[in-house]
């Protein structure tokens, strides 16, 4: 299991942050690790870098409408 640093969330002003404020930079570098590990593995199964793209595209898709509660 991948280890992971700490990360501050308090900004050097020490300005008072709400939860998202807190979490979105966090979640947004995470995001970004996992679609490059994702589009990574699809690339080295063989998949051209067009279909792996696209397959990650609609993942994403998937998932927003799942959160909004519009699968069908």
């Amino acid at each position: 299991m991948p280890t992971v640093a700490a990360t501050p969330i308090t900004p050097s002003d020490a300005h008072v942050v709400t939860a998202r404020e807190a979490i979105e930079p966090l979640y947004e570098k995470l995001e970004l690790q996992t679609e490059s590990l994702v589009l990574a593995a699809a690339l080295e199964a063989g998949w051209s870098s067009d279909e792996a793209t696209k397959a990650l595209a609609v993942l994403r898709l998937q998932d927003a409408l799942s959160t909004l509660g519009r699968t069908s």
